[in-house]
């Protein structure tokens, strides 16, 4: 009898980011990406989003290897964090890995577990999944679907995929493969869904070359291109162009140095070597002389770009007359963060260059007529969608069903479902922990929506700190109270005011407490919290977080 199959969706589902697929048969688990997520505008002094690693940690013996899509953070993101926890054998393309080895070599010190090697067309064996690895295009090289055969059936995991005709490195996807596991017969398809709004076909990427080749030699001073790290199809471009026109090119960046120099290592960037020029040779070229490449296109405060925009870098500051091109589209959350990123280049002189007033960008995900094209070359019996948000998971149920699939065959799983499988049924028999953990700093921690909400108030409204001593013998009040405010937007006199006033009803306040009360500092935090709290929101309209001291002493008689 054969055991179970099981797909347990653990990041990814119902969002953008934090991809992690486990696949399980029996006692042996397949793991499919460990990936990240970036933090909404909202969620202060957070720097990644982790998946919840519980499920892995829970079960680490019988998982039999962690399998990479490709290169991009929100795949390969969260394996040097799962890696500090567990050990477990990693297989991926040649630049995927190399890309991991840059991450894992900045995060640790420690010595790097096996991470193995493996090739598209490449056939793995893994407990009882045999694997087959097939290329796909997207916006990074190396990029691969998986056939995962297992004893009950055939799961293929499409990965982030297009279909372009013209790739940039030639390599075009294997529908040879696909078309073969169709006729073996699948019984799940999990399908990347991040454009299924959009009609027809995503375009190639050559697109953004001839932009590139229009663009140029229009520009007067420097061109500043923002993009991706790992977006090296368009980085070629940009030095193909670049070198017609005369013009150095130069990485800005840590991410993008390092992305640009493991590139040029493993031979997926084929440059001629006075093109590329590093940041501390700026100074010897002319403005004219020079396109420079840059993180920044999603606004990310601590981007290059970013900084630049609003006068902050410590080495370079944007030129009247600098063209900034932004060679990408605003992930779902980000666009706040974009537009103003926008507004400080244009305030600073800058002509900015950005889709979609011009083709500077194209997708790395297939729309609408790729996804069709994939679900006919497969014909499976059931399908999940995932790498959108719900909205994106139920267009994509619709087009399965336009597609013929009934629509109890699709399966809407969210972070944390578990959908078991058969040639005879399938449905959502449980739910396994899958809540989101912050990464600030070195700390990882499970997310704590109340922390996040009083920082929120901090960026808002600011705090106002109250300080009171009391001699916790005798239940009377020694000092205070004193107010201090941070974060105050009006003028100081009008604040000089309003704490003056504050102080006054804090003292009325403090004159209604008894002796006994006085002895007990958590029913004064309270108390003052909730005063000033008031007193505040009915003269300001805004709600600052109020933090009470309470100073216990004894008098000595």
């Amino acid at each position: 009898m054969a055991e179970e199959l099981r797909i347990i969706a653990l990041g990814g589902y119902g969002e953008v980011g934090k991809n992690l697929t486990v696949v399980e048969y029996g006692e042996d688990l397949l793991v499919i990406d460990v990936g990240v997520a970036f933090p909404n505008v909202d969620m202060l002094g957070v720097e990644l989003l982790l998946p919840d690693f519980a499920y892995l940690r829970e079960n680490a013996a019988r998982v039999r290897g962690i399998i990479l899509t490709h290169g991009h953070e929100d795949h390969i993101g969260g394996v040097p964090f799962l890696l500090r926890e567990v050990r477990i054998p990693v297989y991926g393309t040649r630049l995927t890995l190399g890309l991991l080895r840059g991450k894992m070599e900045e995060l640790t010190s420690a010595p790097l577990p096996p991470l193995h090697e493996v090739a598209p067309g490449d056939r793995l064996s893994l407990g009882p999944f045999t694997v087959d690895l097939i290329r796909v295009n997207h916006s990074i090289p190396d990029g691969v679907a998986l056939g995962v055969h297992t004893p009950a059936g055939l799961i293929v995991h499409s990965g982030d995929f297009k279909f372009d005709y013209t790739p940039i490195d030639g390599q075009l996807t294997d529908f040879a493969q696909f078309a073969h596991l169709g006729q073996e017969g699948v019984l799940a398809l999990i399908a990347d869904t991040t454009n299924v709004g959009r009609t027809g076909f995503t375009p190639s990427e050559r697109m953004v070359g001839e932009t590139f080749a229009h663009l140029f030699p229009q520009a007067p001073r420097r061109i500043i291109v923002a993009l991706f790290a790992s977006h090296l199809h368009r980085i070629q471009q940009v030095c193909e162009v670049a070198a017609r026109q005369g013009r150095k090119v130069v990485p800005i960046g840590r991410s993008m140095e390092r992305c640009v120099r493991i590139a040029l290592e493993l031979g997926y960037l084929r440059v001629e070597p006075d093109i590329l020029v590093p940041q501390e040779a700026l100074a010897r070229y002319r403005d004219e002389d020079l396109v420079l490449l840059t993180t920044g296109g999603q606004g990310e405060p601590l981007s290059a770009l970013v900084r630049m925009a609003r006068g902050e870098h410590r080495q370079l500051e944007i030129h009247e007359g600098d063209t900034v091109i932004i060679s990408a589209t605003p992930i779902p959350g980000n666009e706040t963060m974009v537009w103003r990123t926008i507004n400080d280049l244009f305030r600073r002189g800058a002509e900015v260059i950005y889709y979609p007033h011009a083709q500077v960008h194209v997708s790395g995900h297939a729309s609408r007529e790729e996804i069709k094209l994939l679900f006919n070359l497969l014909r499976p019996q059931y399908t999940v969608p995932f790498h959108g948000e719900y909205r994106h998971l139920v267009a994509y149920a619709d087009l399965a069903e336009e597609m013929g699939l009934p629509r109890d065959n699709v399966f809407l799983l969210e972070n944390g479902d578990v959908l078991t499988l058969s040639a005879t049924k399938a449905a959502v028999t449980e739910r396994v922990s899958a809540d989101t953990f912050t990464v600030e700093g070195t700390k990882v921690q499970r997310i704590v929506p109340a922390v996040l909400r009083e920082r929120q108030e901090l960026a808002e409204s600011g705090v106002v700190l109250v300080a009171v001593t009391v001699d916790s013998r005798m239940g009377t009040l020694v000092a205070g109270p004193e107010i201090t405010a941070r974060g105050w937007l009006g003028e100081e006199a009008e604040l000089g005011e309003l704490l003056a006033a504050a102080r006054l009803r804090v003292k009325q306040a403090l004159a209604r407490f008894s002796p006994r009360e006085l002895q007990d500092p958590t029913l004064i935090a309270n108390r003052l919290r909730n005063v000033l709290t008031r007193y505040f929101h009915r003269h300001t309209h805004f709600h600052p977080l109020v933090v009470p001291l309470t100073l216990e002493t004894e008098r000595q008689l």
